[in-house]
């Protein structure tokens, strides 16, 4: 694919295209702040992507964390994706979660997959049709993992980074959590920011659920960005974040790459910065 993310209209017209897998990332329960009305129902053949249960590594101490390559690549095998499968993956809030399962999917290796612009909320919409959710079995695919490390930041890399200002963070979260003006959601965390890091709110990217314009998007990642370097992405716990970074890809070749633990690992590791 040429862009990481798919029309409405394009996808039905490639819905019945065998090497199609569709996923199915919508959240298991309301999110803070944020619901939809469209729980019941799925595109047509999609198959559910569990991001919490089976793509998060649940020994972590930490939210949403990247799993393992062995347990992406059996998670992945259980939902048939193939080595040659072109992903297109969407979720019920419009613009959310999905944009976490492209990123997991370019760090393993696939980087044949596309994000649904509006999501299943965009699909419905238009008038396209949707099916009943109920459990199916699927043949076990053949798909490989291969981790690429410089996809992924962890806390080390982020405190060197203060010193030595490679690379510049980029935080989603709301700017009264960057500014410690507001509480964050997580009980006992402080609100803030890592130093030198800077803010674009995430849901300044989007618009009735889907990205804004190149145009759009370049004037706002232009105001705030304006040094040359890689960009590395924060926010609570690494899910918004990937909306950012893939808005990133919508208007540019710069490196980019996520914090995994964001905010809620680096509050607890530096609580008093």
């Amino acid at each position: 694919m040429k862009t990481p993310i798919i029309s409405s209209q394009e996808l039905a017209t490639i819905l019945e295209d065998s090497n199609l897998v569709l996923l199915d990332a919508s959240p298991t329960s309301n999110v803070s702040g944020l619901a939809s009305s469209i729980n019941d129902v799925r595109i047509k053949g999609a198959r559910y992507f569990n991001l919490k249960t089976n793509f998060s590594d649940a020994a972590s101490d930490y939210p949403n964390t990247i799993p393992s390559v062995e347990q992406f690549q059996e998670e992945a095998r259980k939902l048939g994706i193939n080595k040659n499968s072109f992903i297109v993956v969407y979720d019920n809030l419009g613009i959310y979660t999905a944009p976490r399962v492209w990123w997991l999917f370019n760090t393993f290796g696939h980087k044949n997959i596309a994000v649904l612009n509006g999501g299943l909320p965009d699909w419905v919409a238009q008038g396209f049709t949707t099916e009943d959710k109920t459990k199916k079995r699927v043949p076990l695919g053949n798909f490989i993992a291969h981790l690429n490390t410089t996809k992924v930041k962890d806390y080390t890399a982020i405190k060197e980074n203060i010193e030595s200002g490679n690379e510049l963070v980029v935080d989603a979260r709301s700017a009264g959590r960057f500014n410690g003006t507001e509480p964050e959601p997580r009980e006992g965390l402080r609100s803030g920011s890592i130093p030198n890091s800077v803010n674009i709110p995430f849901q300044d990217v989007l618009q009735d659920g889907k990205y804004k314009t190149k145009e759009e998007l370049t004037k706002i990642f232009g105001a705030v960005i304006l040094e040359d370097k890689p960009l590395v992405f924060s926010c609570g716990s690494g899910l918004t974040a990937c909306i950012l970074l893939l808005a990133s890809e919508l208007i540019g070749e710069k490196e980019t790459s996520v914090y995994d633990g964001s905010w809620t690992e680096w509050a607890q590791l530096e609580p008093n910065a």
